[in-house]
């Protein structure tokens, strides 16, 4: 009898160790056991729940044979129970229908659950998990079914870490592709919209989840901004404010998080609306720029899911990358930013110069034009791009100064402003121009560049040139009156002594004499009286060389 029961223990021992070492993917190692075992060893169902590290907590990774209210409980089992299994002994327990310390004792027994083996999964001298084997009958598990028993339970515990090993070297693999093809999407450009929705978009993609949503830290109140979003709803993304929540704080302080039942776990404020968003459980991870937090991004998977370390790793790799990928957007967008405002105020500047009617021109400390106005590029006939960067000495070869006499020669030369006026020639046409030139230092005080100003004084010169000759005319008319009055007296004396001499004259030849006498002197009185109301006068030539004034 004994023979034959080994022999039962060693067919079911070897087909359970053939059916985990051709099994590759850990859970289908979980469901496959929990599947076979019933039959194999005479029970009514079978569960197996792996250990959280992160939460110390027992989560449920297969099950066969019970109903999902049950499976949902609060407790696993007794606190005795859970710290024998932790400490790695198994236990056997009956009537546990009958038990008043159980919690949720009515779901147990209306699952008519009697008889209870629970078996600590090890691998490398560490509790990795449990097994559980369930009987709707009461049953004494005898000291060999145990021994058994726990023999599976380490061979599970082998092929669930083979299976995790071969899983994550092959997620690794896959992530680490992932990771590279998310990279080059992320660096391939500068658009932070475009960004931030290919990594919300792929990342949910790559792990099976439901949704992903990224939120940035705002530089200026320090608080989270929802920033994209996938595969959630308006309703959830709108139900508050997340920094008090512990999985972000955590994420915020450089942590991932990762949760495995969002309805029972503290880190999570707004579990209600986790529920009716469909969400069970949660990863966090700080999305960084370099060793600064500037985020954080959160997948949420519709079911319930233990997140692996290569998955958490991926993640985090992922967040990291898209973080300086967004960093870079950001900078973009900023730098853009700042370009638009330099080149606003330059139209702005450009708008303003070209209203200034004289001329503008700014050349640096090698006499190079930086800037011109619109009024120069028409004086020259030359546009704004053929004058920029010339050489300033050679718009001004044809004119006729010594180049001392520049101002902006001058105004390099000494640091200080300069002006000069010369006459230029346009066709046939004599204009005068001032030019005013002055200084821009820079801040070790030397010249950085001159701004010169060049006004048309053509009509201002005309004016001086009107204003001298009016002086001029001003001097010619006093000094004829001034001649005139000094002439008049005289001549009426000298007018009368020859009327009187006239008169007692009888020479007829003589009196003729005096008449010739007395007309010139009438005569010169005439143009005296013209001296005297003289308004202008004009030159005109005589003699030779000689010029003289015809009086108007």
């Amino acid at each position: 009898m004994m023979l034959l029961q080994e022999q039962k223990y060693l067919k079911v021992y070897q087909k359970v160790t053939k059916l985990t070492s051709m099994v590759l993917d850990h859970q289908q190692v979980m469901d496959t056991i929990v599947c076979s075992l019933p039959d194999l060893l005479s029970v009514d169902a079978a569960t197996i729940r792996l250990l959280d590290a992160e939460t110390s907590q027992f989560v449920m990774g297969a099950a066969h044979g019970l109903s999902v209210e049950y499976l949902s409980r609060y407790s696993i089992d007794t606190e005795e129970t859970m710290e024998m299994i932790r400490s790695g002994y198994p236990v056997a327990r009956t009537d546990v229908d009958l038990e008043t310390s159980q919690h949720d004792q009515e779901l147990v027994q209306s699952e008519g659950v009697k008889s209870i083996l629970t078996l600590p999964i090890i691998f490398q001298d560490a509790t990795i998990g449990m097994l559980r084997l369930l009987t709707r009958d009461k049953r004494i598990f005898t000291a060999d079914e145990i021994s058994f028993s726990m023999a599976l339970a380490e061979q599970v515990g082998i092929a669930i870490s083979n299976s995790r090993m071969f899983t994550e070297m092959e997620n690794q693999v896959d992530f680490m592709k992932e990771v590279q093809v998310l990279s080059t999407l992320v660096n391939s450009s500068l658009d932070l919209s475009a960004v931030l929705d290919t990594i919300v978009e792929r990342l949910p993609k790559s792990l099976g989840c439901k949704g992903c949503s990224i939120r940035l830290l705002q530089s200026q109140n320090n608080q989270l901004e929802l920033v994209a979003s996938y595969g959630l709803s308006e309703t959830y993304l709108q139900r508050g404010k997340v920094e008090n929540e512990k999985n972000v704080e955590a994420a915020l302080s450089g942590s991932p998080v990762s949760i495995f039942d969002v309805r029972r776990d503290d880190r999570i404020f707004y579990k209600k609306n986790m529920e009716e968003e469909g969400i069970q459980s949660l990863l966090s991870v700080p999305i960084k720029a370099g060793h600064e937090v500037i985020g954080v991004l959160r997948i949420l998977s519709d079911v319930a899911r233990c997140f692996t370390s290569s998955e958490i790793n991926f993640a985090v790799t992922a967040a990291e990358v898209g973080g300086v990928a967004i960093h870079n957007a950001k900078t973009y967008q900023q730098i853009t930013l700042l370009f638009n405002q330099i080149e606003e105020n330059e139209r702005f500047l450009a708008d303003i110069l070209d209203c200034i009617r004289p001329q503008l021109l700014v050349v640096d400390k090698a006499k190079h034009l930086i800037l011109v106005n619109k009024v120069l590029q028409e004086t020259m006939n030359r546009s704004e791009n053929e004058l920029l960067g010339c050489d300033y000495d050679g718009l001004w070869q044809e004119q006729d100064y010594e180049e001392h006499e520049c101002p902006v020669t001058r105004v390099l030369a000494t640091g200080k402003s300069a002006t000069f006026t010369h006459r230029t020639l346009q066709g046939t046409e004599v204009y005068w121009c001032e030019r005013t030139a002055s200084p821009m230092l820079g801040s070790d005080g030397e010249v950085e560049y001159v701004i010169e100003v060049i006004r048309d004084v053509t009509a201002k010169r005309q004016l001086e040139e009107e204003q001298l000759e009016r002086v001029k005319l001003q001097g010619i008319v006093e000094l004829a009156g001034t001649v005139a009055h000094e002439i008049n007296s005289p001549l009426f004396a000298a007018l009368g002594t020859a009327q009187l001499l006239e008169e007692d004259l009888e020479n007829k030849d003589l009196i003729d004499d005096v008449n010739t006498i007395i007309r010139n002197l009438k005569e010169i009185g005439v143009l005296t009286k013209k001296m005297t109301s003289m308004t202008g006068f004009e030159s005109q030539d005589y003699v030779g060389e000689a010029k003289i004034v015809a009086i108007k």
